[in-house]
């Protein structure tokens, strides 16, 4: 979207729905900050963490926000791609064909990383539903050594419901009991709503880009779901650009979202 006539239009630094806001912009709300300030003491101890919820009520929102303070790697696909690509961010030379060779030598960064820092390297896997079990049970016997009394590695992993089935799976049960702190994000109430769509468009430059009656609007049709909050909001503002709308009120709605035939018919005044 273009930031010149974002700015020059409302005033705005930049687009309040897009999905690559700048951290500034994203709402941190007391749950998340605690989960966040709890992975923060898991980087000192190490061991696991889990996000989870349905689509839509902020889960990548609640990683980037951990990530913000933390390091972000992301692992995926299969074992050999994991450890390449693991190798590849910790500087560990590694062939998929030794996969003993790469696991010493990568818990062997690990343990000098630990030992000098006394900060756990710290793995963040945003999707992680679609991990196979067995990169995930690789990744629970990388993470910790001495029998497990020590944890060389903190592993945040967030995804949908299918990630909680996955974890139920029996070679996965002793990964799921491992976890030791989580976040459920659920289905948002309308005040939460609120809340996040006036922080959106405060942060970004303009609290009265939206008139009062069109932000009521907006929460009531979006279902409890951020995303879906978001996706109307951008919506409306290209419609705002493509036609130089001062302010974006309730007939931008109808004009976007509610096709003619359905829309009410106006009365007409009669004069006698």
């Amino acid at each position: 979207m273009n930031s010149k006539k974002l700015l020059a239009l409302w005033g705005l630094k930049w687009n309040p729905f897009s999905p690559e806001l700048p951290s500034d912009g994203l709402l941190i709300t007391p749950r998340i900050d605690h989960f966040a300030w709890r992975v923060e003491q898991l980087v000192q101890e190490g061991g696991f963490a889990l996000i989870t919820g349905d689509s839509g009520t902020g889960k990548s929102v609640a990683l980037r926000i951990v990530a913000g303070r933390l390091s972000t790697l992301r692992p995926q696909s299969k074992s050999s791609d994991f450890y390449r690509e693991l190798g590849d961010i910790f500087a560990v030379k590694l062939a998929p064909h030794n996969r003993w060779g790469g696991f010493k030598a990568l818990r062997e960064r690990w343990k000098t990383h630990v030992a000098s820092s006394r900060i756990r390297p710290v793995l963040l896997v945003d999707e992680a539903q679609q991990m196979s079990p067995e990169v995930l049970s690789e990744l629970r016997i990388l993470s910790s050594t001495d029998f497990d009394a020590t944890s060389l590695l903190t592993v945040v992993l967030s995804g949908d419901g299918r990630l909680l089935e996955l974890l139920r799976q029996e070679d996965l049960v002793p990964l799921g009991t491992r976890i030791r702190t989580r976040l459920v994000t659920e289905v948002a109430s309308r005040e939460e709503l609120l809340e996040l769509l006036r922080h959106a468009l405060a942060k970004a430059g303009n609290a009265t880009l939206m008139t009062p009656e069109l932000v009521d609007t907006l929460v009531d049709h979006s279902a409890g779901n951020y995303r879906l909050l978001m996706i109307m909001g951008a919506e409306l503002l290209a419609y705002g650009m493509a036609h130089d709308v001062a302010q974006l009120d309730e007939k931008c709605y109808l004009e976007v979202f509610q096709p003619r035939h359905s829309r009410p018919a106006l009365k007409k005044k009669v004069k006698v």
